[in-house]
């Protein structure tokens, strides 16, 4: 019976030593890790891909926005780029988190209407998480082309639940 006590109170003893010793965690360092990796929740429904795109945002005399397909963005202040994803058989409230990666910080970053918004601790990716109505089943989000946005490779991963559900990778050229 000794033995059996003796080796209950000396796990307990390691188990809780290993507990009281760890080593705190360095909360800015793993502000964005955390951020891209939080579990976002929607709808139990099952989500299908089906159609992506990618490109320029224009919009026409009506107010219909179309995208114009592309990997190359040029640098062009008040250029719109974007992605538009359509859910199969979907309807209702979507929330998905986009997280965009630049080549280097841009001289200011921003949104429209203080969405939920984070940037990492270098500047050069953001993540944003929205709740959007999808009636026929389409999701999407815009950026516009502002000052001090670099040039370079850029890549846009959009998740639900967890889930990667589309990757556009383009390119923000110099306009010649």
């Amino acid at each position: 019976m000794r033995i059996w006590t003796t080796t209950a109170v000396l796990a307990a003893f390691w188990l809780i030593s290993g507990v009281i010793s760890s080593e705190p965690i360095n909360a800015t360092s793993v502000l964005v890790e955390n951020a891209i990796s939080s579990p976002v929740s929607t709808n139990a429904k099952q989500i299908t891909v089906s159609n992506t795109e990618f490109g320029l945002k224009r919009v026409d005399s009506k107010g219909n926005v179309t995208i114009f397909q592309t990997t190359r963005v040029p640098l062009q202040e008040g250029n719109t780029y974007g992605w538009r994803i359509k859910l199969k058989n979907y309807q209702g409230e979507v929330k998905w988190r986009e997280v965009l990666y630049l080549p280097k910080p841009p001289e200011t970053w921003g949104t429209d209407n203080g969405e939920d918004f984070s940037i990492s601790a270098d500047g050069k990716t953001s993540v944003t998480r929205r709740t959007q109505s999808a009636p026929e089943g389409v999701i999407e989000n815009f950026w516009t082309i502002a000052p001090g946005d670099p040039v370079g490779k850029h890549r846009i991963e959009v998740y639900i639940d967890n889930r990667l559900i589309g990757t556009f990778q383009f390119e923000v050229i110099p306009v010649k």
